[in-house]
């Protein structure tokens, strides 16, 4: 069992019926990921990829035995989307739509907390546990059950950092995006608790951005807790002007708030190692886990 979800989890697509939906619904069936159910209102009664759909979460919770949600439906209906799974007592909802407006997103996470509910994103690529459980968009290949939890705030960047740990044997216990948007639900301290309590997990990946503080708090956090096990960080965006948005929502830099100097400095001096490029993550993890 990984860190959110594993091998147990039994989910539901929320806009299963549309393209995104559907199509990733199909992998995520091949990947091995439990789908009990999807959700389209008014689309009840078909079937996508052989799963049955429902008008709404109630309803399919009331038939399926579910636990979790993933939400592939546009951004003007995305925060009813995860409201009604809240509501409905799932434990987790992955919210991979982008462009909800921030007050949306605020609204969701602070009902998610009153509630007991994980919400991973918004505007992330989901969270996978290798060989277990994909709840999101990645590419399930290129991941390999091993030690190393990975967070991030990039897309493909986790993509070629799991690439290289895979390569490198070390393979991950369970991998998740953040999200790119300005307010997430989960930040870095939170995935760090998760897998310091996570058996399996024997050494961390974080792999940050311009824009924003989550590294600096991890930073803080690494540092005043004397965390345990080895954290290797890597840092997109180091040559970003300031002012200028970059890729992401949440990317931008703001005066000297959110540099990717700041950042760096703040990971070297609570002692976590910074790699200069992606490719050097495995190798300075390889050495830390060999002390």
């Amino acid at each position: 069992m990984g860190v959110i979800v594993g091998k147990n989890t039994r989910a539901i697509v929320q806009g299963i019926t549309g393209t995104q939906g559907s199509f990733h619904t199909r992998l995520m069936l091949n990947y091995g990921t439990e789908i009990k159910a999807g959700v389209t209102p008014g689309r009840g009664g078909q079937q996508v990829c052989g799963v049955p759909v429902y008008d709404t979460v109630e309803e399919a919770a009331k038939v399926q035995d579910v636990d979790a949600s993933i939400i592939f439906v546009p951004a003007r209906f995305a925060a009813n989307a995860a409201f009604e799974s809240i509501e409905n007592g799932l434990k987790t909802v992955v919210v991979v739509t982008e462009h909800i407006p921030v007050k949306e997103s605020i609204q969701i996470i602070a009902r998610a907390k009153r509630r007991g509910t994980t919400v991973v994103g918004p505007n992330t690529p989901g969270i996978i546990v290798p060989g277990e459980c994909k709840l999101g968009i990645m590419p399930g290949h290129i991941f390999q059950q091993g030690v190393v939890g990975v967070a991030s705030r990039s897309g493909t960047l986790t993509y070629e950092i799991a690439a290289g740990l895979t390569s490198a044997g070390l393979g991950q216990s369970t991998c998740i995006g953040l999200g790119g948007d300005p307010i997430v639900a989960l930040g870095f301290v939170d995935t760090l608790k998760m897998f310091r309590d996570d058996k399996q997990t024997k050494a961390v990946v974080l792999i940050g951005e311009i824009g924003g503080n989550l590294e600096e708090l991890a930073a803080d956090f690494v540092s005043t807790e004397g965390y345990e096990k080895p954290v290797v960080s890597f840092i997109a965006g180091r040559t970003a002007p300031s002012g200028k948005r970059m890729g992401h929502a949440g990317a931008i830099i703001m005066g000297k708030a959110g540099t990717a100097k700041g950042k760096i400095e703040a990971f070297k001096q609570a002692g976590v190692d910074v790699a200069e490029k992606p490719g050097d993550v495995a190798k300075i993890l390889i050495e830390r886990l060999r002390k």
